[in-house]
């Protein structure tokens, strides 16, 4: 296949082969995840081949030196899947080494790949780059406007609103490679961009502003795509009785175009907008099959509603409109309970939605009418399609049930066991096709079968954190290894990611076809079952078909323009892959709490603890910690600034720590403070003389031989906000501080600080209570190495005591990093 190829990626080309070439075995394949695996993770690879023959084992090769550095056994046969007589799943979990590696089968080789901590790092937001490209409106990525003129309305009567009459329904996101746009695809696409931020902000940069050009404006920019499609959807439901579904429909497919104001509708540069009724709609040949008000209104109101809790420190004015609008909308979803459908004029496609309580128990959960919403979940306690071998395009959408989640969330005892039980019967449905071949493979090739599967490696995700139940974590990570390459093509599904592998090249996308536009960070369709392909009108294939070898009877898959069914991108699947990719980046923190994009907290379903120190011009107690973190076998963390660690009086002291086996990390080497204390969003530093100091630290570091892989950071007087904790992310760099309310941390204080000073009797009594009524699981419990010599009272002369008291109630004593990435845990 000759492929129409971006200048960005020619350099991409050069240097990488396609999956399928790069082994000298022509009847054997190893497919694996192209962006990488975290050690902690499951590690699988599967091996495929054109002939029914059997392997016992493999090897892992360093691709630095060639060496084979794992010996691992192949497993059992999985037998034929598509296009293969045989498969096994080469399960490398317990290979937990960093760097770069291949897999090796005889005479065939994967494609090299990395194990490490960092491998999803930057993913999600690469694909927001996507989001913007797909703005309407003004669009940043051809800076340029298009779609200035919407609309007219179409079947407002109702509420009083004279057919053809002008609406201003300007903004949010093209819904594909066509110029459409639905409430319920933007709705849901912005619940997951906002809820990829309030559970993983750590994951996201702000390098633009909020009109999606370069520059910074003090928010993340994935708040400024959300907020994109918050005000859009704002003026898509403008009052109380005012409700809109879409803009335009199919007569938009006249022909493939870079956006600009479209005529083709009988009104100059305006394009219809289909008011809400709750009944079927009609603009030509075609009918759907609305029942109600229900589905989409009721996405309207979740968005509302989580952009409210999330701008509320923003904008509370901003934060105001939308917890009202949040209201109406719910209100709006019961005038008519049912399923709102899209509408089509020329073709038979259309978005066939046939659900509608799942969107009504994540709207009742979000405003905490949770009677309500758990009478919802009892009433779709599974979403449809899991489990099943097809569905209609769109059928059961969106394609997880986000209500479970929120509502588990909220509730306690039985009846959050209740809810959950119903993602875990859900989950067991696909596992139960899924264990039955070599890819985990339990997901149907429906149209969108990627927007499904990335659905359900949440869902898979959000089972675990809702339960600590890692039964179906492999299921999980295979969900996501499907998505950038371990499936039957070897390729990954999203435009661009990663940059060195194979990605789609030629989508059916207008941005690539007509200008050569890289479409970076969008999730193409996926495969599609081979019946489903060979029924669609108007599909050809442009080029050769360089995947031919690897189409089936079961499924296909092209990297050609000429297959919509396949490879075109979608926004709204693009905005739930931003989720999970968000969620995999943050995973190295499952199950801990954070603040201003600080780690704060492990796990708190396990009884484990972490010691960290702190110091700086003060060591006085060194020694004596030395000696008890020693006698009570516990590993701890010190962070110090580079002053200590060039102090040649504390060097032979840092020394006899090192070779206890501690963990070590920066404290800045000035001890700087980096924002005001009393406001704290203010900041006293730069970025570069905040990093600049703080690689000083680490090079002083290095002068001592400490090298950590894991690049945990203590900021200086444990105060930062969250600029602070994004100039670290771009580093690779974690910020972490202590626990709040442990008292600890106020061991610095004397006497002559008045009502500040703590003793030493005072800070234990205030622990040993909130362990009492609180526990401490995964607390980070934070002690100076020295105080000022106005304090007498030294609380690390207190540590064998405390130590001994904590363990008597069961604690486990966890080094800092394994407090975090520990997998055990």
């Amino acid at each position: 296949m000759i492929k129409s190829i971006p200048l960005t990626l020619i350099f991409f080309c050069q240097v990488n082969l396609k999956a399928h070439d790069v082994t000298p075995d022509p009847h054997a394949w190893i497919r694996i995840n192209q962006l990488g695996y975290r050690p902690g993770n499951p590690k699988n690879a599967v091996w495929c081949s054109a002939k029914d023959e059997a392997i016992k084992e493999f090897q892992i090769v360093d691709v630095a030196s060639n060496k084979v550095v794992y010996n691992g056994n192949a497993g059992k046969p999985f037998g034929a899947y598509g296009p293969f007589p045989q498969t096994y799943r080469l399960d490398f979990t317990n290979f937990k080494t960093l760097g770069r590696f291949k897999i090796r089968v005889n005479g065939t080789e994967s494609p090299p790949f990395t194990i490490g901590e960092n491998v999803y790092d930057g993913a999600a937001d690469f694909c927001l780059r996507y989001m913007r490209q797909q703005r309407t409106g003004f669009n940043p990525y051809l800076k340029d406007s298009c779609h200035t003129h919407d609309g007219y309305v179409l079947y407002g009567e109702q509420a009083g609103i004279k057919d053809s009459t002008y609406a201003d329904v300007v903004g949010g996101w093209h819904d594909a490679s066509d110029y459409l746009q639905y409430a319920t695809t933007s709705a849901n696409a912005t619940y997951h961009l906002l809820a990829a931020y309030r559970d993983f902000p750590i994951a996201f940069k702000d390098e633009k502003q909020a009109n999606g050009l370069a520059g910074r404006n003090g928010h993340p920019d994935v708040l400024d795509e959300a907020k994109w499609g918050l005000d859009w959807l704002l003026k898509m439901h403008p009052d109380k009785d005012v409700m809109f579904n879409q803009i335009g429909d199919d007569r938009d497919h006249y022909s493939m175009r870079i956006p600009k104001m479209d005529s083709v509708y009988g009104k100059g540069y305006q394009r219809p907008v289909y008011f809400i009724n709750g009944e079927v709609q009609q603009r030509g040949k075609f009918l759907n099959n609305t029942k109600g008000t229900s589905s989409t209104a009721a996405k309207l109101s979740s968005a509302f509603s989580l952009g409210a809790q999330i701008f509320e420190k923003y904008n509370s004015n901003y934060s105001k409109k939308l917890k009202d609008r949040s209201l109406t909308a719910y209100q709006y979803a019961l005038k008519k309970p049912g399923v709102t459908q899209t509408v089509s004029v020329k073709s038979p496609y259309i978005y066939a939605e046939d659900n509608w309580v799942d969107d009504m128990e994540l709207a009742a959960a979000s405003v905490n009418y949770l009677k309500e919403a758990k009478e919802y979940a009892d009433k779709e306690p599974q979403t449809p399609w899991l489990g099943a071998d097809t569905a209609s395009h769109y059928q059961w959408y969106p394609f997880i049930n986000i209500g479970h989640y929120e509502l588990a969330k909220q509730l306690q005892g039985k009846e959050r066991e209740h809810i959950i039980s119903y993602y875990r019967k859900g989950i067991q449905l696909v596992f139960e096709k899924a264990s039955k071949n070599a890819f985990m493979r339990g997901v149907p090739f429906i149209w969108c079968s990627n927007n499904l599967t990335t659905s359900f490696a949440i869902q898979c995700f959000w089972y675990k954190q809702l339960t600590g139940d890692k039964q179906f974590e492999a299921l999980e990570q295979a969900n996501v290894d499907w998505l950038f390459g371990c499936n039957p093509w070897g390729t990954s599904m999203v435009y661009g990611l990663p940059s060195w592998g194979d990605t789609p090249v030629d989508p059916h996308s207008a941005f690539t076809r007509l200008k050569n536009y890289p479409i970076d960070g969008g999730l193409v369709d996926g495969p599609v079952y081979t019946r489903i392909y060979k029924s669609l009108i108007g599909i050809h294939l442009n080029d050769p078909d360089e995947y031919a070898s690897f189409q089936s009877d079961l499924a296909v898959y092209h990297d050609d323009y000429g297959d919509y069914s396949t490879n075109e991108p979608t926004m709204d699947g693009t905005a739930s892959l931003i989720y999970l990719l968000a969620a995999k980046q943050g995973e190295k923190l499952h199950g801990h709490t954070t603040s201003l994009g600080a780690l704060i907290k492990g796990n708190d379903k396990a009884k484990n603890i972490a010691l960290v120190f702190t110091g700086d011009t003060y060591f006085d107690g060194l020694s004596f910690i030395t000696k008890a973190l020693k006698q009570n076998g516990v590993k701890a963390g010190f962070f110090f600034t580079g002053r200590l660690y060039e102090n040649k009086e504390a060097q032979p002291l840092i020394k006899n720590l090192m070779s206890d086996g501690h963990y070590f990390g920066p404290h800045s080497d000035k001890h700087l403070l980096y924002n005001d204390w009393m406001n704290r969003d203010s900041l006293l530093v730069s970025k570069d003389s905040m990093i600049n100091d703080l690689k000083t630290n680490y090079q002083k570091m290095e002068a001592l031989e400490i090298k950590n892989a894991k690049k945990l950071f203590i900021p200086p007087y444990e105060w930062w906000n969250s600029a602070v904790a994004s100039w670290c992310s771009e580093e690779g760099i974690q910020l972490i501080s202590f626990t709040p309310g442990l008292t600890t941390n106020a061991d610095y204080t004397y006497p002559e600080m008045g009502t500040a000073y703590k003793s030493s009797n005072t800070i234990l009594k205030t622990l040993y209570e909130k362990e009492a009524d609180d526990g401490l699981n995964g607390s980070i419990m934070l002690i100076h190495i020295g105080t000022d010599p106005r304090r007498k009272d030294k609380l690390y002369n207190h540590l064998p005591q405390l130590i001994k008291h904590l363990k008597s109630k069961g604690y486990q004593f966890k080094r800092i990093d394994q407090l975090f990435y520990d997998s055990s845990h």
